[in-house]
């Protein structure tokens, strides 16, 4: 199997607790909290793991909340390249209430990286050993860091004989145009800003999908639907695959998990049909899971299985 690499500029330490109910100015007494190590790199190098694949995750690393991080990662198994920086790692808060059933999250900035620091951070990605087949670029950037990086990051990829995939948002997502990554993952409504127009039916939908490939913003555009599954548009081709009706315990994850069963099935020789079914099966078994926890091998598989069965992938080439 083809070796991959993912990219978490901005990890988080993610801490999960409880109280009874959230009210101002007072002393909220706690439950015993429960750290993970998050990013949305972090989260598909963890899924890209649990199904068996060779990964090795790149972020860098600082601070109590890096060390922490660190040894998170590494009793979960998941091979991994940090790189220290002079600042701390990022910290992120979950709260649920239990009086009102409520989930309130905080979400910290995370620390800046100079010049060197982010020079470092690629070279980490560039000398990971053996030959990688796939970058993920996962997540948001870090404050003051210019989305250029991604442009730097494709350079890099082309220099090392990888194929550079990204999943973020925003202004980070904007940046991508002309980078000619291999696959970029955008939501609809991150499709339609990126367009600057309303997409009111499928059509519309393959139309500016297929803008985005014009526009040099990757040879393969996936857009997530939500509950009407996901689209695929490439140079030629248009696939659909709907969604697998599952039970939902969390959304937590369903979008890293979604790349990441993408990019395994890739590594793993399937075909585009294939892994846009399987990274849709990663997708729906990440929401069966309860809480912040990912997508399991086992559910995957089944889903994968099931919806194999059913053939229920629309394919227009």
């Amino acid at each position: 199997m083809a070796a991959i690499v993912t990219l978490t500029l901005n990890p988080a330490l993610d801490v999960f607790t409880g109280t009874e109910s959230v009210r101002p100015t007072h002393k909220l007494r706690c439950t015993a909290p429960r750290f993970e190590p998050g990013g949305g790199g972090i989260n598909v190098a963890r899924v890209v793991h649990a199904l068996g694949g060779e990964v090795t995750a790149v972020f860098p690393c600082g601070g109590s909340p890096g060390a922490m991080f660190e040894k998170l990662l590494r009793e979960a198994g998941v091979p991994i390249a940090p790189v220290p920086i002079a600042g701390t790692t990022r910290e992120s808060f979950t709260v649920d209430e239990e009086k009102s059933g409520e989930q309130y999250r905080f979400v910290l900035p995370g620390p800046s990286l100079s010049g060197d620091e982010l020079e470092r951070i690629l070279d980490a990605v560039g000398g990971i050993d053996g030959p990688s087949a796939y970058v993920i670029a996962s997540g948001s950037l870090p404050p003051d860091c210019d989305p250029a990086i991604f442009r730097r990051l494709c350079a890099l990829c082309g220099k090392i004989g990888a194929r550079l995939v990204i999943d973020t948002s925003g202004d980070a997502l904007a940046a991508v145009e002309g980078s000619c990554a291999f696959l970029i993952k955008p939501s609809l409504r991150e499709v339609q800003e990126l367009v600057g127009r309303e997409l009111a039916d499928e059509a519309m939908e393959c139309e500016a999908a297929r803008e985005l490939l014009e526009r040099g913003f990757a040879d393969v555009i996936v857009v997530s639907l939500g509950e009407r599954g996901a689209l695929l548009v490439a140079e030629n081709t248009e696939l659909r695959m709907p969604a697998i009706e599952v039970p939902t315990g969390s959304a937590v994850g369903a979008g890293d998990s979604m790349v990441a069963g993408i990019t395994f099935a890739l590594a793993s020789g399937k075909s585009l049909e294939e892994a846009l079914r399987y990274g849709v099966a990663a997708g729906a078994a990440a929401l069966i899971t309860p809480g912040s926890e990912l997508a399991r091998r086992e559910d995957v598989e089944r889903l994968y299985s099931a919806a194999l069965a059913k053939g229920s992938t629309q394919n227009r080439s």
